[in-house]
């Protein structure tokens, strides 16, 4: 059977593309290195807190997961405005991006600190509920991680939209600069802090909440700058509903996804945590070494919906489906290329971080099992559907993605641990059976063609 075109070429005009190659790359690049920034910060705190010790390491790890959650949420409200104001800038509407841009602001505060206020008063039940019975230690930091961390949610909710709203108006450098800065000072910090001041654990946290307050500064200190498309100087922001539905209509879905995505992660993660402090440390090493081979195929799904986003708001199908395998293709290799290297990285960085010779082997055991499906299947189950998901095809995403998460990746994670007691490598054999499943789904959907028809008018 002959498979259907992938996009015609005779209705695109390479000469008069959205972007060129010149564009995608200025576009991409900043994406990538600001994704590897973010990867490093988290290896480096990891480390840090794995020197100080096993338990801290342990608790950050338990509650990070947790923070996982909510932070993808936010991203994902992020989403929404991005995606709605790259069609209306498409579309040469700026007056209502910078509507949108507003009302995003407005909307990513008001949830934000409803989510803080909730976490802060409820944080060991939260904590009970989410991981069981854990160790006193355990809890104990995992309960000064956590009420430090969440601490900084409206922080990092409005920095991550603010970052969004460049990203929609083709900007990416800047907030990948400021991003640098901020990392920089995190590490400098958690060094100093955990080390130097002796505050282990709490030291960690503190220096996350100081470098999430700069970075939302920086950044809306900067959107008021009047010479770009997008601009913030009046902070009296009245609600529009009528923007905040539409902003919501895509970031919900995203935000439900991806909610469910990090719920189910802490499924798989309550499981982990009843082996034992050797699998917990082994499992929250490789999860950060698996982030970090996959962080150039996040910076390419994210510059993809800010490209496909403008082209389907000018209107441009067949240019939209060139984009989406062109970024395909540029994410498959990266992907390829980044766990190879990554594969070669991990036993030193294990060393590095003081890790026991049990914990190393389980970490290499695991990261070898990635570095062999994760190039097969990655690109297709995340990368194309931001491509869907940037033409307003956000709902029919949310219910592979939920589905596939939960029946594929929970259900044989949990079974494989609990029922039949295979290890911490359960959570990655769930994770590749979720992989296939997704791809095939969203390969047959960008076939079809029918996410074409979800453009927000």
């Amino acid at each position: 059977m002959k498979l259907p075109e992938l996009y015609d070429k005779k209705k695109i005009d390479f000469n008069n593309l959205l972007f060129n190659d010149k564009a995608i790359w200025a576009l991409l690049i900043p994406l990538i290195a600001e994704q590897i920034l973010n990867s490093l910060m988290g290896m480096a705190d990891t480390m840090m807190l794995s020197r100080w010790s096993a338990v801290a390491m342990s608790a950050a790890s338990l509650v990070d997961s947790l923070n996982t959650l909510l932070i993808q949420v936010f991203n994902a409200l992020a989403v929404g405005a991005s995606i709605v104001c790259s069609q209306y800038i498409g579309h040469k509407d700026n007056r209502n991006a910078n509507k949108a841009a507003c009302q995003v602001t407005f909307t990513m505060a008001a949830i934000s600190v409803t989510i803080t206020a909730i976490c802060l008063i409820f944080a060991r039940p939260i904590l009970t509920i989410v991981f069981g019975a854990i160790e006193d230690e355990v809890m104990k930091d995992c309960l000064i991680y956590f009420l430090i961390t969440a601490s900084s949610y409206p922080f990092m909710a409005l920095g991550n939209a603010a970052s969004a709203l460049f990203r929609a108006g083709g900007e990416s450098r800047f907030p990948m600069m400021v991003a640098m800065s901020t990392n920089g000072l995190n590490i400098v910090g958690n060094a100093l802090l955990i080390f130097g001041f002796r505050f282990g654990i709490m030291g960690a946290a503190i220096s996350t909440l100081v470098s999430r307050i700069l970075y939302m500064l920086i950044l809306y200190g900067a959107l008021r700058r009047p010479k770009q498309i997008i601009v913030i100087r009046d902070y009296r922001i009245l609600p529009d509903w009528d923007m905040i539905q539409r902003i919501l209509g895509i970031g919900i879905p995203s935000g439900v996804e991806n909610g469910m995505f990090q719920f189910g992660k802490l499924m798989i993660q309550s499981s982990v945590a009843t082996l034992g402090t050797v699998a917990i440390s082994a499992n929250a090493m490789t999860i950060i070494l698996e982030s970090l081979n996959g962080i150039a195929g996040v910076g390419v799904g994210l510059g993809l919906m800010t490209i496909a986003g403008q082209a389907m708001g000018a209107g441009r199908i067949e240019e939209t489906k060139y984009y989406i395998v062109k970024l395909d293709k540029i994410a498959g290799i990266l992907v390829a290329g980044s766990c190879l290297v990554v594969l070669v990285l991990s036993y030193p960085i294990c060393l590095i971080a003081g890790m026991s010779s049990e914990a190393i082997k389980l970490t290499m055991g695991m990261i070898i099992f990635v570095t062999i499906t994760k190039p097969l299947f990655w690109v297709l189950s995340f990368t194309t559907p931001n491509g869907l998901r940037a033409a307003g095809d956000v709902k029919y995403t949310m219910i592979v993605s939920t589905m596939s998460m939960w029946f594929c990746r929970v259900l044989s994670a949990v079974i494989l641990i609990r029922v039949f007691g295979v290890g911490p490598i359960a959570v990655w054999i769930g994770m590749a059976i979720d992989w296939g499943v997704r791809a095939l789904i969203f390969s047959h959907r960008f076939f079809t063609g029918k996410w074409i028809k979800r453009v927000i008018d």
